[in-house]
């Protein structure tokens, strides 16, 4: 029989070094998986991380796939490390696409454009999420309420506005009676970056995010106190760090974050609200923020990582014909692996013998 025994003292190295090796295993999970499948493992390997980033515009598209991934990530790292543990991040971004949407297509309707504009959308779009995430810091701080519970509940909740909004007020008189808005003028769209691609603006913003989000967690006072109530509550409570200022600060953080991706995707890739307006990117941010190790810098690489599987799930559907699950499935080996090195860092096998 084996048995797991605490080591003295885990090693930091190892620690970060975890996610490379969880990254290894995924590939070779992979590899087997495509052998089962009857496919070439070489060159399902090469459609799923090579065939995206061999030109230009394959690095675009992850680019595309990364801003909301990166975006949510950063407030999730935020939310973990102050011990709040929220899981609605995806009900926030389809908050945050509603609300910038809306906001959107009345000031397209009223004629109104310009960089204040989209401006205004964007803020509008943050302050969805952030209106979403209140919900559950509220029902955490007022009745002590699980934000796990609450917020994954809240997700439902949210895609169910968005379908009963474009099948309804939202909806496109002039759409066919297809279930979405109508596309929203060119210049209430963000700038693209690179031309001939999709690549826009939230990828900066993506970025200042990460930025700003480690200088505060590492360089400011409230991310000091946030930080020491997550690992030692009872040592902030005695240092008179307030659990329910950091409560607030990290889940509406998050709630704005995601909401600005939720907005960045309307005003950028789709252009119009869809009942599909996200494929899963709270959920799979959710893996960013711990492959990242719940670091705002740390998230640049594992978001990365992250679109690479959505970008080579889809090619993986079109040139080897496998089903769209796959990226699901990439997706959780990646998150078991993590979570097996995790525990060897921590723990090391004994072989116990029984009397």
């Amino acid at each position: 029989m084996f048995r797991l025994e605490a080591r003295p003292a885990p090693s930091a190295l190892m620690s970060w070094c975890s996610p490379v090796l969880a990254l290894l295993l995924t590939v070779l999970c992979g590899a087997l998986l495509f052998l089962a499948l009857g496919q070439d493992p070489l060159a399902g390997l090469a459609v799923f991380f090579w065939e995206p980033m061999k030109d230009a515009r394959g690095l675009a598209e992850l680019g595309v796939k990364v801003a909301p991934l990166l975006l949510i990530a950063v407030g999730l790292a935020i939310c973990y490390r102050a011990n709040v543990y929220n899981i609605g991040a995806e009900g926030q971004f389809v908050l945050g696409a509603v609300s910038g949407g809306a906001a959107g297509l009345y000031f397209d309707d009223a004629g109104m454009s310009g960089a204040g504009v989209v401006a205004l959308v964007l803020l509008a779009g943050a302050a969805g999420g952030m209106a979403w995430a209140a919900i559950t810091a509220f029902l955490r701080d007022r009745y002590n309420a699980s934000e796990i519970l609450v917020s994954l509940m809240l997700v439902y909740i949210a895609q169910l506005l968005l379908s009963y909004l474009v099948y309804g007020a939202l909806k496109d008189p002039e759409g066919f009676n297809f279930p979405q808005s109508k596309m929203l003028s060119e210049a209430l769209l963000l700038p693209i970056l690179v031309g001939g691609t999709r690549l826009h603006l939230g990828i900066v913003f993506a970025l200042l995010a990460a930025l700003g989000g480690w200088l505060f967690l590492s360089r400011s006072a409230a991310g000091f106190r946030l930080r020491v109530g997550g690992m030692a509550p009872a040592a902030a409570r005695y240092a008179g760090f307030s659990a329910r200022a950091s409560l607030w600060t990290s889940m509406l953080l998050c709630g704005a974050l995601a909401g600005l991706a939720g907005v960045c995707e309307v005003l950028g890739p789709l252009g119009q609200l869809t009942p599909s307006v996200s494929p899963g990117y709270g959920f799979a941010a959710i893996i960013v923020a711990y492959v990242g190790r719940l670091h705002p810098l740390g998230v640049i690489f594992s978001s990365f990582i992250m679109a690479l599987f959505y970008i080579g799930g889809e090619l993986a559907q079109s040139r080897l014909g496998l089903p769209s699950a796959i990226t699901g499935v990439f997706q959780g080996v990646l998150l078991f692996a993590l979570l097996a090195c995790d525990v060897l860092i921590h723990y090391q096998l004994r072989l116990s013998r029984r009397k």
